[in-house]
């Protein structure tokens, strides 16, 4: 028979569509688990009345992250003092601070804070978002008051001579400075863990310090360049202790001695392990946002949404037809895949996140157009049915990669290089555009390998051929 080939093709995809549709559904109960729990509800109330003793069962869910221009929240931002670090290494301090504070906050279970890096004239910042949380002084106390840790170097006497003369004479400049012990580059960002030892000849608790590799090496050198001197411990900016350098230590431990309680070394070791601080920040504004306005504005972009698929799905129909049909169900396979994919990452929903997903679906209709273009331009031309299926798909498969991939590599170079809104946006639109190709190429070609036959190739019904 001369088109056996397309019935055996036909079979494989009906079967194949079974299970997208079946997925399909499982997907979208998933993502919208509502209607389910309504449905299961009142089934259960009617088993109930009649004793029935079976019961549909509850159906896994899984919430939406929302951001906080959505959800609502707490806006924190910290002025950061970089006074004693070196211009080379503020970037990276930087970089410790929001690693430590991000640890610190995830600790306490809130919804993937947004903790970001801005500069404002010469002061360098550390904005904290954090979604769903709406008392202000709970948010503070997540961030803590978390110690800075630092050491210092004995000054020479006539370094400190020279500086308390300065105090003394009312050197505003010289009056914020330590003038006995220097700030070095070992702080606390080096910490790798603190634990409370008792001292065996005092039997006062200390505070035990381990540092890392990098932190390791500082520590020795500064040990080796102090024999006979102190080296002082600051917490906070106030001195701990000062033991004297008898040796170069190598191990990469040291103590902080004083006049202890067992319960304050056990908080100092606490937080120190839960983040010390690579710099030493301070609050300057806090604010707190309100769900209505973000929830007023979602609605409107899910509306916005919802009418912007119904042009779209009304074009598609009007100018391909049956092959217009098509293309909308897939869509409706590609909305509840990106959707599932959100929740299950689980990518943080924003304004400006909502908006990538919009402008995906559009991406995912001009995959499908270039498709049916081209199949009908194999229809005009005379090829069945199989032939114009497989040369429409081959020769859009090519516009349809090199488009699609300079959108992914723009989507991943804006959600590298920046932060806020519009990595949101390059998130949300990275995800949907390869999905869309997955919906083009595979939902798409298998719908229309299942209906598509010799006999109404040439229909009009299906491409305005």
């Amino acid at each position: 028979m001369p088109f056996s080939p397309l019935v055996s093709e036909q079979k494989k995809a009906r079967t194949v569509l079974i299970f997208i549709f079946i997925s399909t559904i499982v997907l979208g109960l998933f993502v919208m688990p509502q209607p389910y729990s309504k449905a299961k509800n009142a089934v259960n109330g009617v088993l109930a009345s009649k004793n029935i003793t079976f019961r549909l069962p509850d159906f896994p869910t899984k919430p939406f992250r929302y951001g906080l221009d959505i959800a609502g929240g707490t806006s924190l931002t910290y002025r950061a003092d970089l006074a004693g670090i070196q211009a080379i290494d503020q970037s990276s301090a930087m970089e410790g601070l929001r690693d430590v504070v991000e640890r610190r906050v995830n600790m306490f279970g809130v919804q993937e804070p947004r903790v970001e890096i801005a500069k404002s004239g010469n002061e360098r910042r550390l904005i904290v978002e954090l979604a769903g949380v709406k008392d202000i002084h709970q948010a503070i106390q997540m961030i803590g008051q978390t110690p800075f840790l630092e050491f210092r170097i004995e000054r020479p006497q006539e370094e400190t001579k020279v500086i308390l003369e300065k105090q003394k004479a009312g050197d505003s400049q010289a009056q914020n400075i330590d003038p006995y012990f220097a700030p070095t580059n070992l702080t606390g960002r080096y910490l790798k863990k603190s634990t409370v030892e008792i001292d065996k000849t005092t039997y006062q608790p200390m505070v035990s310090l381990q540092f890392d590799s990098e932190g390791t090496k500082l520590f020795a050198e500064l040990t080796k360049n102090s024999v006979g001197k102190r080296i002082a411990i600051y917490i906070d900016g106030a001195p701990i202790s000062a033991p004297v350098v008898r040796e170069e230590i190598t191990g990469g431990n040291a103590q902080i001695s004083g006049q202890f309680t067992i319960q304050d070394a056990k908080t100092l070791s606490r937080n120190l392990n839960e983040g010390a601080l690579p710099v030493p920040i301070s609050l300057i504004s806090q604010q707190s946002i309100g769900a209505s306005l973000g929830a007023d504005s979602f609605n409107k972009s899910v509306l916005a949404g919802l009418i912007g698929f119904g042009f779209i799905a009304l074009f598609m129909i009007a100018y391909y037809r049956l092959g217009g049909v098509f293309s909308v169900i897939a869509l409706g396979v590609y909305t509840p895949l990106v959707l599932f994919i959100f929740k299950i990452i689980p990518v943080t929903l924003t304004l400006s996140g909502i908006a990538g997903f919009i402008l995906s679906i559009g991406m995912a209709v001009d995959a499908n157009i270039l498709i049916l273009e081209r199949i009908r331009e194999e229809i005009r031309k005379g090829k069945d049915a199989m032939h114009a299926i497989n040369e429409g798909f081959m020769r859009a498969w090519p516009s349809i990669r090199d488009s699609n991939m300079s959108t992914i590599i723009t989507s991943i170079v804006l959600y590298e290089l920046t932060t806020g809104i519009v990595r949101g946006f390059a998130l949300t639109l990275l995800i949907g555009v390869l999905v869309s190709m997955f919906s083009a190429i595979f939902v798409s070609r298998t719908l229309i390998l299942a209906f598509l036959g010799q006999k109404t190739i040439n229909n009009k019904i299906w491409f305005r051929a």
